[in-house]
């Protein structure tokens, strides 16, 4: 691989650095302990052609992590984690109602949805206090309070391994689902460096979820605009989700599973309090309230953890390995299954 230089374990070129077994203990939101192999850091996505050129990310397994808010690491990867570092935000194109902005993967989710904001877009608010990185929303289609983020995906742009070259897929191609894409799909054909999004100054503000009117109404709002309800939003997850920062955790650790018409029926006769909502032909199902309603909230096993303030969210209270973490999810997910007959799914990637 020409055009680096070689120190201690240590190489770097022209947009990126790479680390020998690399520490990954401050690369994940758990703050479980693992280690990689080998570490690249990606500054400039046009350095991926040279990379790709290196056998061992041609041979070796590969990982794309960003802030790693969306991973629990179970053990060490025994590959390349390749983790895209290139920030920015650019409008390529304004028309005045609306933009055509690209934003680089590095940037962070939270201030891109600030810096829209600012600008006076509309739309991304109820997507605000997401932690991880633009290049991760559209690989897990994140979505909040009603949004999703493949509403205002116009294009990616991604690394194709396949095809050797940075690829433009648009957002029919991109596949989406619910937290489901075609580069969750095919991650090991896809590294994602920027992503294209529509904003819109003028669209009719989502209030309808739970607790969203409540609280604009505690705020003393009547006639909300967007910020305002971004910071309803914030301050409705501030309160409900504990903050990776002081306690390890990623989130949502469970999907709200989907069920059929029938079971969702026969579900909701023999538990009336169940939350289950229409969702076309299936029934989406309230995880948070399966997993409380079989006790599970606030359980600690050593320093693993089901958080007290929202039941689909398992942390990690200090020094819990990610294995340990696992075994507590899938205790949570047998409980669930054996008493309601609902299997779970998980939402981050569990190495």
């Amino acid at each position: 691989m020409s055009g680096y230089r070689v120190g201690a374990a240590i190489a770097e070129g022209d947009g990126y650095t790479i680390v020998e077994n690399a520490s990954l203990l401050g690369r994940n939101t758990f703050h479980v302990a693992a280690r990689a192999q080998m570490l690249v850091d990606v500054r400039k996505p046009a350095a991926l052609g040279e990379l790709f050129g290196y056998a061992a990310l041609r041979t070796q397994p590969l990982l794309v992590l960003g802030e790693g808010s969306n991973i629990l690491f179970t053990r060490d990867w025994p590959g390349v984690v390749l983790a895209i570092a290139a920030h920015g935000v650019r409008v390529l194109a304004d028309r005045g109602d609306r933009a055509h902005v690209r934003v680089e993967a590095g940037e962070p989710w939270n201030d891109f949805v600030r810096w829209s904001l600012a600008c006076g877009f509309v739309g991304l608010e109820n997507l605000v206090l997401i932690p991880g990185t633009v290049g991760a929303a559209p690989i897990q289609n994140i979505g909040a309070y009603g949004a999703e983020v493949r509403e205002f995906i116009l294009a990616v742009e991604a690394w194709d391994r396949r095809a050797g070259e940075l690829v433009r897929i648009d957002n029919a191609a991109c596949a989406f689902g619910y937290r489901d894409s075609v580069f969750k799909r095919e991650h090991e054909r896809y590294v994602v460096t920027a992503v294209e999004f529509e904003l819109v100054r003028e669209r009719a503000l989502r209030l309808d979820y739970a607790g969203v009117r409540e609280e604009l109404a505690a705020m003393g709002i009547e006639e909300p605009r967007a910020p305002a309800v971004a910071e309803a939003i914030a301050r409705i997850r501030t309160r409900k989700l504990p903050n990776p920062v002081l306690l390890g955790n990623a989130g949502s650790f469970f999907k709200n599973p989907l069920v059929d018409a029938a079971q969702a029926e026969s579900l909701r006769r023999a538990h009336p309090a169940l939350p289950a909502w229409a969702t076309g032909s299936q029934w989406k199902l309230s995880a948070a309230w399966l997993i409380e309603t079989c006790g599970y909230k606030g359980l600690r096993a050593g320093d693993a953890g089901v958080s007290g303030q929202h039941a689909l969210v398992l942390v990690n209270h200090g020094r819990a390995s990610g294995a340990e973490v696992w075994a507590l999810a899938e205790r949570v997910r047998a409980g669930v299954q054996e008493r309601f007959g609902v299997t779970l799914e998980v939402e981050p990637l569990v190495v």
